[in-house]
């Protein structure tokens, strides 16, 4: 089983894209009416069954709209002419959960609207729906994306951050695809859920300085279990910990509170705290889990539209895993 590594926007902004402008939130009232309450019924299942499926599609739906913009790209396979996104390092520990989840939505949706919706709007839609699920706020889910055309391996490294980047760094990626230092923080609270594997966060805890192995803004005794959780974590690659340590299954502002008690897992989740920059954000939402709510949700439906695919320029899916190009 795989437990992810959650890496995650606030003030609603208009959405002037022409492109964006011609999604709408019942976009298939008429064509699949039942597709709100398909995807639900799946999505509830397979929570039930696999509590760890919300973090993994969260973090499946940012990896997939930060690359290419949200068009399902993250979901085709591999094959022997073309290496695709989920082939690079920082997919590989992607949630097979997350995966299961929208396929299971698109083989029933393939069953009562044959051809009609895509696999990008039922990971939208599918992401929401989780997050509402385990206690996060709802939010509008725009439809009517199409899947994308192209999924290639190089396109990832540029495009996600990195959990040994400076802030310096992250601010800039965010910036770059249109978000602002408050909404990156306001995203960051989706660690409130999920897992990170011990080797996102173990040189915090054996090879932080040469004055000091274990980096002292982690809380002494967290470190100590941290440490002999982690002990083998070369050999073993799958041991991974909670995000939040204080409510792991419940979306709420706990990871802000977190932070300043040393209990955050990864050095840019601590580093939040301490940059003036990010540090008044990261304080209002460990006091204000209202205003994280409200800043969450706008930030997750700017995300949802970015750089989505209408028309010719994308397809709706037979499969989601593969182009219809080289479908039989």
């Amino acid at each position: 089983m795989d437990f992810p590594l959650l890496f995650l926007l606030f003030i609603s902004l208009p959405f002037s894209s022409s492109v964006e402008s011609k999604l709408t939130v019942g976009y298939y009232q008429k064509t699949c009416p039942d597709f709100e309450k398909i995807v639900r019924d799946t999505v509830t299942n397979k929570q039930i069954t696999s509590p760890v499926t919300a973090a993994g599609t969260l973090r499946l739906f940012f990896h997939d709209c930060f690359v290419d913009g949200c068009d399902a790209s993250i979901l085709i396979s591999s094959n022997s002419f073309n290496k695709a996104e989920r082939e690079a390092d920082i997919n590989h520990s992607l949630s097979g959960d997350a995966f299961d989840v929208v396929v299971h939505a698109k083989t029933n949706l393939e069953l009562a609207c044959p051809g009609i919706v895509s696999c990008s709007d039922i990971l939208a839609q599918a992401t929401r729906d989780l997050v509402v699920m385990v206690g996060g706020p709802f939010y509008n889910v725009r439809l009517g994306r199409k899947d994308g055309l192209i999924s290639k391996l190089e396109n990832v490294g540029p495009n996600l951050p990195l959990v040994h980047q400076s802030l310096d760094e992250l601010i800039k990626l965010f910036e770059s695809k249109g978000f602002t230092v408050q909404e990156m923080v306001a995203l960051s609270g989706g660690h409130t859920i999920g897992f990170s594997h011990c080797k996102e966060f173990a040189d915090r805890l054996f090879n932080f300085s040469a004055t000091s192995p274990t980096d002292p803004d982690i809380y002494p005794k967290f470190a100590d279990k941290l440490k002999t959780m982690c002990a083998n974590y070369k050999t073993d690659t799958a041991m991974s910990a909670f995000n939040d340590v204080m409510t792991p299954g419940k979306f709420d502002n706990m990871y802000y509170q977190n932070l300043p008690r040393g209990l955050g897992l990864l050095a840019t989740d601590n580093v939040l705290r301490k940059d003036p920059r990010t540090k008044q954000f990261a304080e209002m939402y460990a006091v204000n889990q209202t205003a994280f709510f409200h800043d969450f949700a706008h930030a997750m439906e700017k995300l949802s539209v970015h750089g989505v695919k209408t028309g010719r320029k994308g397809e709706v899916r037979r499969r989601c895993d593969v182009f219809n190009s080289i479908q039989t």
